[in-house]
């Protein structure tokens, strides 16, 4: 089809087309250095992570605030003008300890007004007359304003209020959020060499401004309908992002580790369902045994959060995994954070398979030397399947012959480092042909917003648990904000 003129049916030629105006980014331009006035504000910059015009740009406001013309400004208010030096002067101050007082006549097209800095003489020199500035302050009132934070800017003090407010960003000792602003707006130019990197199919059906567009919006920091498009396309990169980064590391850890592959039919634990069990087992618990042996018969680990209020049968869903991997001759360990927890498990697991049908040890910080002994060195040669825990399951010396799995209660509790170390006891394991890393089941009743993080995006399969078993009173859940209600929680 012939070329045609945006948005008609005009037909171009290729001496049109020549003569177009075509402007390319040049991401090259981004990576350039930030110029900052003086080595205080070059530090914190660098505390800022702002070392490149691109780190500036992408340096987003956290606030607005109020933008004035001079003539509009009201007595005691906060406002952020841009006005021009007409004059400035320094005056001795007789408070001790103060340094000489700076005192300039700026204005824009509205008027004119004084503004005073304070323990700032250099400033007299740095800003000669004729300089823009970006003030940030107070207006006292009879045409005074005590500056808060200022800066240079090219922009033009046009006196115009049309712009109901400017970006407030995050900022630090030696940089405020004023002289971030006035460097944003120094290089708005850049925004146009920012590179979109979301196809434009993806942008159409997810109703997505371009990224240089939500920048600029972003900066600008209007209100309405535009300032929520450009939020939502930032954040939509932000977590398509960490949905790829999570979504890379999964597939690189399926790539270089292994698990046992607990694919055998249900035998110990089909008959511990069938007669052993006290109860039947809810809707929500069946769905997540299934999904539970979905994932114990690939050859990599499981990483699977379960969820669900207290009550709601987890325990019954974690013995059920550890009894998978007793069935194909491997061992469990369930590790709680607690020495309380550790032993509500352990007593709970014996009263849910009766007659001692796998044999269970526990192992916390009080258990006695000789009866640590033992378990250890039944851990060893795998003569003990089933153990329940604390931190001392990932101490020096404690070793398993074959594990395969492993239960990490409020796993939230747990260092990375600690569930790590769990992890690496299956790498010790005396069998060499024994897979590098058990399947792993976390579980929790108050998901932190880091762990509903891991398993939202992707690096956690997850299952919540929401039927309460038969019989089971419901649970109700109070916020303690005061010392009264405290105490008599």
């Amino acid at each position: 089809m012939p070329a045609t003129a945006f948005a008609t049916s005009q037909p171009l030629d290729s001496r049109s087309l020549e003569r177009a105006p075509v402007r390319y980014p040049r991401p090259s331009r981004l990576r350039a250095g930030l110029a900052l006035d003086g080595p205080k504000a070059q530090r914190a910059a660098e505390t800022l992570g702002l070392r490149t015009v691109e780190d500036l740009l992408f340096h987003l406001p956290r606030d607005r605030r109020e933008a004035r013309a001079v003539a509009d400004l009201a007595p005691g208010e906060t406002a952020t003008v841009v006005v021009q030096v007409r004059s400035i002067s320094s005056r001795a101050v007789r408070r001790r300890g103060m340094r000489p007082l700076v005192e300039a006549t700026v204005a824009d097209e509205s008027g004119a007004m004084k503004a005073t800095f304070f323990n700032q003489p250099w400033l007299e020199q740095r800003y000669p007359v004729g300089t823009r500035l970006a003030l940030h302050g107070k207006f006292e009132g009879r045409g005074r304003f005590r500056v808060q934070a200022h800066a240079r800017t090219n922009e033009a003090a046009s006196g115009s209020s049309a712009a109901a407010a400017v970006a407030h960003y995050p900022a630090t000792d030696g940089l405020s959020s004023t002289q971030i602003l006035a460097l944003v707006r120094e290089h708005q130019d850049a925004l146009a060499d920012v590179v979109e990197p979301l196809p434009s199919a993806v942008r159409h059906v997810q109703r997505l401004p371009d990224r240089a567009g939500a920048l600029t919006e972003a900066h600008r920091a209007g209100s309405g309908a535009a300032f929520e498009l450009a939020r939502r396309r930032l954040a939509f990169d932000e977590l398509l992002l960490v949905q790829l980064a999570f979504r890379r590391r999964r597939l690189r850890r399926h790539a270089v580790s292994t698990a046992p592959v607990l694919d055998g039919p249900r035998e110990l634990t089909a008959r511990w369902l069938e007669t052993m069990l006290p109860f039947t087992l809810t809707g929500d618990q069946q769905h997540a045994l299934e999904a539970i042996d979905r994932d114990l018969v690939l050859p990599h680990p499981m990483q699977r959060l379960l969820m669900g209020e207290v009550g709601s049968g987890k325990t019954v869903v974690a013995l059920y995994t550890l009894l998978r991997a007793v069935e194909h001759g491997y061992q469990g360990a369930l590790m709680a954070p607690t020495e309380t927890l550790a032993e509500q498990h352990f007593a709970t697991v014996q009263a849910l398979m009766p007659g001692a049908v796998v044999p269970i040890g526990l192992l916390t910080g009080s258990t006695p030397g000789r009866r640590r002994a033992d378990l250890v060195g039944k851990l060893a040669t795998g003569e003990l399947p089933l153990i329940v825990g604390t931190h001392a399951l990932i101490e020096e010396g404690v070793s398993f012959a074959r594990l395969g799995v492993a239960v990490v209660d409020e796993q939230h509790r747990f260092g990375v480092r600690q569930r790590a170390a769990l992890d690496a006891k299956a790498s010790d394991a005396a069998d060499p042909a024994h897979p590098g890393r058990p399947h792993v089941l976390h579980m929790t009743a108050t998901p932190i917003p880091r762990t509903l993080a891991l398993s939202n995006h992707g690096d956690l399969d997850y299952t919540v648990l929401r039927e309460l078993p038969a019989g089971r009173r419901p649970i109700q859940t109070f916020v303690c904000s005061t010392e009264g209600e405290r105490t008599r929680a």
